[in-house]
């Protein structure tokens, strides 16, 4: 079920950019990509607790908002100070979206092991 809705997220994306011909301000970069990757983590999460029986939807939505709009203030506080938390918040949702991948993927293959030794 979650993976409809990675799909739909991910046409939208396409259809945003191609059709729509959508243009933002230039400044805004950094904050929308830091935002756009801290909710693809959220969305990864929330397909590992769907599989693994733990999706609650408040949960999910709260994480998603609270997630973007933490990681946008990161990146705008760090553009005041001069300092670069901007790649301290990729890092670590880099990082945690990557584990969570991992696990999807390892699910799905124990998945598939446990169907093709049943025959």
């Amino acid at each position: 079920m979650i993976a409809v809705g990675m799909l739909g997220l991910i046409i939208g994306v396409i259809i945003a950019t191609l059709v729509l011909n959508v243009s933002l301000p230039e400044e805004w970069a950094a904050y929308l990509s830091l935002a756009a990757l801290a909710g693809l983590d959220t969305a990864f999460g929330g397909w590992r607790a769907s599989l693994e029986g733990r999706f609650h939807a408040d949960v999910f939505i709260s994480g998603f908002i609270v997630n973007a709009l933490l990681a946008a203030l990161l990146a705008y506080l760090g553009d005041r100070i001069g300092v670069d938390l901007f790649l301290a918040a990729v890092v670590t949702l880099g990082g945690r979206m990557f584990l969570n991948l991992s696990l999807i993927r390892r699910y799905y293959l124990n998945q598939f092991a446990l169907r093709r030794q049943r025959g």
